[in-house]
């Protein structure tokens, strides 16, 4: 693993589960993590829970809601104008959503979608030149096995769903932004890289109702732990091998082959245009 004194890292989520623990173990080898965190209140209880263990580490506190395009602009405004470098930017943060209910944003948008992948692709533009400009630099997505059990295209981004098929379309839309946006950054020095953690028992299951919690309870025994589901997160942040690599899919620290739909240029192209448009991008916006 590299040596991360004097990194600068963005962790998205960084109040509970994996992304606390990612953000406790970077702050151990010396980096800066910035805890980009909707709750404040559990983020501020997080972080001193990591200064009891390790006094000296370096962690500030922002406050993001990913599902608030908003705040995607006022977080993003705040890192530009405070940080000099960013040297990875871990897209950590997601929502389960609950099972017979879809819940709509103030954007008019669908909670679960917007929260894992609409507000991830905004911040990543609006970062982006900071990005360039720290390379070499990493952009880390985790995603999930379950991108497999619902597609993703240009033409279902705002469709209806149940919310459980939504997070499978969620994660299925990060790995498409995933390969199209480490082809669009080849030669810039910035790589982007996506994983799946595991299955694993932290929060994100909160809050999901019948049926899916019986299915949940009953596979819990079989989840990994947070510390086991951290390592993969830790591994695409920090590992020295992984300097140079671009476009790729990580499970249990392995490199791991996508579906070939998954890979369809044309097809992630199309999706990356059409969600500039639900994003409200605007001309005056960092390119990628």
């Amino acid at each position: 693993m590299t040596k991360m004194q004097g990194k600068v890292v963005i962790v998205t989520g960084a109040n509970s589960g994996i992304g606390k623990e990612t953000a406790r173990g970077l702050a151990k080898m010396g980096a800066k993590v910035i805890m980009a965190c909707r709750n404040l209140e559990t983020a501020n209880k997080a972080r001193d829970e990591i200064l009891l263990e390790c006094p000296e580490a370096h962690l500030i506190i922002h406050k993001l809601d990913l599902s608030s395009l908003k705040s995607v602009r006022e977080f993003a405004s705040v890192i530009v104008n405070t940080e000099q470098k960013i040297d990875v930017l871990l897209h950590n943060a997601g929502v389960g959503g609950a099972v017979f209910k879809n819940f709509t944003t103030e954007d008019n948008l669908e909670l679960v979608m917007e929260t894992n992948y609409f507000g991830p692709f905004l911040l990543t533009h609006l970062l982006i030149n900071l990005l360039k400009q720290s390379a070499p630099s990493r952009i880390v997505v985790v995603s999930s096995v379950l991108h497999k059990a619902w597609p993703c295209n240009s033409n279902n981004l705002k469709g209806k769903a149940l919310p459980f098929f939504q997070y499978c379309k969620s994660k299925c839309a990060g790995i498409r932004f995933t390969l199209e946006l480490a082809k669009r950054l080849k030669g810039t020095g910035v790589t982007a890289n996506c994983l799946h953690p595991g299955v694993i028992n932290t929060g994100i299951w909160r809050n999901v109702g019948l049926p899916a919690s019986l299915f949940v309870n009953m596979i819990r025994p079989c989840m990994k732990t947070v510390d086991e589901g951290v390592l993969t997160n830790m591994y695409c942040v920090t590992a020295e091998e992984l300097q140079n690599v671009n476009g790729k899919y990580f499970v249990d620290c392995k490199e791991t082959a996508l579906a070939k739909r998954i890979e369809d240029s044309k097809l992630n192209e199309e999706l990356w245009e059409a969600t500039k448009i639900i994003v409200q991008l605007k001309e005056t916006d960092p390119k990628i």
